[in-house]
């Protein structure tokens, strides 16, 4: 393929790129985090836990409630039986129907019901916590994708500016040669520099799109081709965060934290597991009342008189005191101190954890900070160093190796500025995350 068609074809791809960009929905970060809350499954999985926690507290008010059950019988009974009204033994068909009804109530059962409602309702915050957690790990996984999408996005503007650049200055280089004011080695060199922009557009031209479909298939996007995010010009956000201290934002963490108010809060369900697991040592006592009464549909007396004849009732109450069971209740005794044990390492993990994590983000964001700036400052100085190294070149005055060096190390110096950018801007959001400032919108 010769050069002018390769030239063309490459112009014509990226025409058709920005064309098709055009006639697609796009979404801000506002919009994926949003939609990442509302389609990840793991989300929807937790929203269930919490639905079925919510169900558990049910049950858990349910115990303080009476039981009441009602049952019937109907029995046939064919043979030999006593007549009940001679009181002697024939070949008879009898039809007997009995009814009970009872009513049980707990008394005391060593608080175990009180405790079981504690905890559903540690339950039932402890998976609103673990949600809320969730949502705020997906929020920054969305936004340092969609970061990702907006470095590559404008390394492929770069890429296309270099091209059109090189294109020009082959342009200037052929006329150049064919005047011959330089030799054939110096056409080659640019020719060879085009070749390389148009490699480096090809390279840029898939990074954005892989990036672009690992965020489309984390919000879950059947077609990826017409996903595209929001055309805007982010610009580096105002913040204070970086004034505050490490231990300033540690604490203001503590606070607001839902893995923290997780772990806190899965330490009180433990602690009540535990004194749940003690109530099965005290004693126990339940109240009842029964009613029963049966009739024998063929006998000469009416079924309301049998009802009320054959009625009884009973009344009391029933103790219980475990002496002896196997030693399982002392054995989840036991069981449920070392859970507590157990989740209180977890909160004291969770909290240093969290202490590393925000100082190395402190850390982090600091030497982000003084990256971008100094990429700021050599990018100023490699465009100016470009600009007059390519006013020399078109004038003759440079050779062309000098003059690729130059526009070689302009070329850098834009992306490591892109992408100091970028990871300044997200590391500034995870630090105000942390603080307690949710917004990771741009």
């Amino acid at each position: 393929m010769g050069r002018g068609i390769r030239i063309a074809v490459i112009t014509i791809g990226i025409f058709l790129y920005t064309l098709n960009l055009s006639a697609q929905e796009t979404y801000t970060l506002k919009d994926c985090i949003e939609r990442a809350i509302e389609k990840n499954i793991s989300i929807k999985n937790s929203r269930l836990d919490l639905l079925n926690s919510s169900e558990n507290k049910k049950t858990a008010v349910g115990n303080f409630l009476p039981s009441f059950n009602l049952s019937g019988n109907h029995s046939w009974n064919t043979g030999l039986t006593q007549n009940i009204t001679t009181g002697l033994l024939e070949n008879q068909t009898t039809e007997n129907s009995s009814i009970n009804m009872s009513v049980g109530i707990d008394v005391f059962n060593g608080l175990a019901n009180i405790r079981r409602l504690h905890r559903a309702n540690l339950d039932v915050l402890a998976k609103q916590y673990q949600l809320e957690d969730m949502k705020e790990d997906i929020s920054l996984l969305v936004a340092n994708s969609y970061l990702q999408i907006l470095f590559n996005k404008e390394q492929l503007s770069i890429q296309e500016s270099q091209l059109k650049v090189s294109q020009e200055e082959l342009a200037i280089t052929q006329e150049r040669f064919n005047n011959g004011v330089i030799p054939r080695g110096d056409l080659y060199e640019i020719e060879a520099n085009l070749a390389k922009a148009e490699q480096n557009l090809v390279v840029a031209q898939n990074n954005h799109h892989i990036s672009k479909m690992s965020l489309a298939q984390l919000l879950l996007f059947s077609d990826v081709e017409k996903f595209e995010i929001a055309d805007q010009d982010y610009k580096i956000p105002e913040t204070a965060i970086l004034n505050k201290s490490a231990d300033e934002i540690f604490q203001k963490a503590l606070k607001n934290r839902n893995d923290i108010k997780l772990a806190k809060t899965n330490l009180k369900i433990a602690i009540k597991d535990q004194q749940i697991s003690k109530s099965a040592i005290l004693p126990t006592m339940s109240g009842y009342y029964s009613y029963n009464s049966r009739v024998i549909i063929d006998a000469p007396t009416s079924l309301k008189n049998q009802f009320d004849l054959n009625a009884g009732e009973s009344i009391g109450l029933q103790v219980n005191i475990p002496i002896l069971n196997g030693l399982t209740t002392r054995t989840n005794i036991k069981k449920s101190k070392l859970n507590v044990l157990r989740n209180k390492n977890v909160l004291d993990q969770t909290k240093l954890d969290l202490e590393n994590t925000i100082n190395q983000s402190l850390n982090d964001a600091e030497g982000a900070l003084k990256a971008y700036e100094a990429a700021k400052k050599t990018n100023i100085a490699r465009e100016t160093a470009y600009n007059y190294a390519k006013d020399r070149f078109e004038n003759g005055a440079m050779n062309t190796i000098n003059f690729l060096q130059a526009q070689q190390l302009f070329e850098a110096s834009q992306s490591d500025l892109i992408r100091s950018k970028y990871d300044y801007i997200f590391k500034i959001k995870v630090l105000e995350f942390y603080f307690g400032i949710p917004n990771l919108y741009l």
